[in-house]
């Protein structure tokens, strides 16, 4: 779910992981459980003095040492306010279970297909190394409301291979951000629709960016079996 303050967040029993795409590519920062607590009560509306005292009390009941943590949590406040991270940010709407992470595999590719993989290829690469992400994500938005219909699995197999194939004749590396976008833009132009996410995890710590269809994760790597990854951003057509 977009905020006005360019603020997502991606909850966890690990913590919060917070994206941050006012300026620049943008940035993550997470907090631990223990963090992640004082910014959801902050950020829901508790004053921070009492939001302090309030956490200072509970852990002091589990034997932790009161100065300690209130010197902590009074430090962890102090920085996030000069982040500008204490505002509110909702996690994005609820999904229906994601009940299968389909992995990237060599797949038919239509001449159509294949040709609308390097227009948005290029079109994603340009977005991302030119211009902030936040500009990016509102072209990715923009680019829900073509014409089509929501694509299957299948389909977005085969936009998100077609990408894959493109890329291999652009210089430079496309990351999974360059790869997820690019599949967004080039299953909307052959005229389905996909879900491009940014999301995170906690363990290890690390930022990820794919595509979904209905249920199903697209194009993952055969190494990267860390999941699931918790989305903060989700960019699809709401009707």
């Amino acid at each position: 779910m977009s905020t006005r303050t360019g603020l997502y967040a991606a909850p966890s029993p690990d913590g919060v992981a917070l994206m941050d795409i006012r300026t620049g590519r943008g940035q993550w920062r997470f907090l631990d459980p223990v963090g992640a607590r004082l910014w959801q009560k902050i950020t829901h509306g508790t004053d921070p003095a009492t939001a302090i005292d309030d956490l200072t009390a509970y852990w002091h009941s589990k034997g932790a040492d009161p100065a300690q943590v209130r010197a902590d949590l009074t430090a962890l406040a102090d920085d996030l306010k000069r982040a500008g991270l204490l505002h509110h940010a909702p996690p994005p709407a609820a999904q229906p279970g994601r009940s299968e992470i389909r992995f990237a595999t060599p797949v038919p590719v239509s001449a159509a297909q294949q040709l609308a993989a390097h227009t948005a290829l290029i079109v994603a690469l340009l977005l991302l190394r030119l211009l902030p992400i936040r500009i990016c994500v509102a072209v990715a938005r923009a680019a829900t409301f073509l014409p089509g219909r929501p694509a299957l699995p299948q389909e977005a197999d085969a936009a998100f291979a077609a990408v894959r194939r493109a890329a291999r004749h652009w210089p430079g590396r496309a990351a999974c951000l360059e790869e997820s976008l690019a599949a967004h833009f080039a299953a909307a132009l052959t005229g389905h629709r996909v879900r491009w996410v940014i999301g995170a995890r906690f363990l290890p710590q690390g930022a990820h960016a794919w595509i979904e269809a209905g249920t199903a994760i697209i194009g993952q790597d055969e190494t990267d079996r860390v999941w699931p990854y918790t989305p903060a951003l989700q960019v699809e057509r709401s009707n």
